[in-house]
């Protein structure tokens, strides 16, 4: 460097480089111990057991780690309703119980109801597609209940809330 000239933030970045690779260069380098047991082997291009893993490939080892693969596929007929009938029908029902293998079904109207009835084996077959066979068997659809005019713990048997209009 010329002493007329200000050093340029280059030249000092590059001398600060050099005294720390002269400095790395005369410490001396330690001695590698080796540690008894096995000695690790690279998993190869897939991943292994002891490498980061997706969420979801974790979720599945545990459930099938746990025996909870019936559950989930329970759990999927409604969780994924709208996906496994389509978003039509699933608009106008709503799936209720699912007990040994049947499935209880409310439509929103009795003209949903029944043409949910006409519409069941192919309910079934996309039910049966998206989940496992075993899982639905039966579908029973019933359509919206009548309000009850029931109120409190007692009532009296009769024609109901027509005796008090006269």
């Amino acid at each position: 460097m010329s002493e007329d000239r200000p050093a340029r933030p280059s030249d000092v970045a590059r001398a600060a480089l050099e005294a720390a690779r002269a400095a790395s260069a005369a410490r001396p380098r330690p001695t590698r111990r080796r540690i008894a047991g096995p000695r690790r082997t690279w998993t190869g291009p897939r991943p292994g057991a002891d490498d980061p893993q997706p969420l979801g490939r974790l979720v599945d080892s545990l459930v099938d780690a746990q025996d909870w693969s019936e559950r989930t596929r329970v759990g999927s007929v409604f969780g994924r309703w709208d996906a496994l009938v389509g978003p039509e029908i699933a608009a106008h029902c709503t799936p209720q119980t699912l007990t040994e293998g049947e499935l209880l079904v409310v439509a929103e109207s009795t003209a949903w109801a029944t043409q949910l009835r006409l519409l069941a084996p192919s309910i079934l077959a996309k039910l049966r597609a998206g989940v496992g066979g075993d899982v639905v068997t039966r579908l029973r659809v019933v359509g919206p209940t009548a309000p009850s005019w029931k109120k409190g713990p007692r009532s009296v048997r009769g024609r109901g809330p027509r005796d008090t209009y006269g």
